[in-house]
């Protein structure tokens, strides 16, 4: 099992959501991005093999899509009504699994890429 770095991982997470929420109101790829380059932070400043920078790349993925995913149905929670209460929930549920899947997805490649990174520099 990996000892997990958290330094690094907390410092991936904030990249990550602060870039995701930002880019993630300006465009509907945005938060991708913020994923992409927080969780190439967190395995550049890990190091490691590829496994590492998938392990920490899918860690921050997955967390950052789930703050960026809360703090975004914040604001759709007003736009549903008791009508549509249980239909809404199904639609949240769905987004919910899928932005955790995409995250993690996505983070996992960005860690990838930050370890490429850290092995061409040195």
């Amino acid at each position: 099992m990996v000892e997990i770095k958290w330094k690094p991982v907390s410092i991936g997470l904030v990249i990550a959501i602060v870039i995701g929420l930002i880019l993630g109101i300006l465009t509907s790829w945005g938060d991708l991005l913020g994923y992409l380059i927080g969780s190439a932070v967190v395995a550049y400043l890990v190091g490691g093999t590829y496994k590492n920078g998938v392990i920490y790349g899918a860690i921050v993925g997955l967390v950052a899509a789930v703050v960026v995913l809360v703090v975004g149905l914040m604001g759709l929670s007003v736009a549903y009504t008791t009508n549509l209460f249980l239909v809404g929930w199904i639609a949240i549920s769905t987004v919910i699994v899928l932005s955790i899947i995409i995250g993690a997805i996505t983070g996992a490649i960005g860690g990838i890429i930050g370890i490429i990174i850290k092995n061409r520099s040195n």
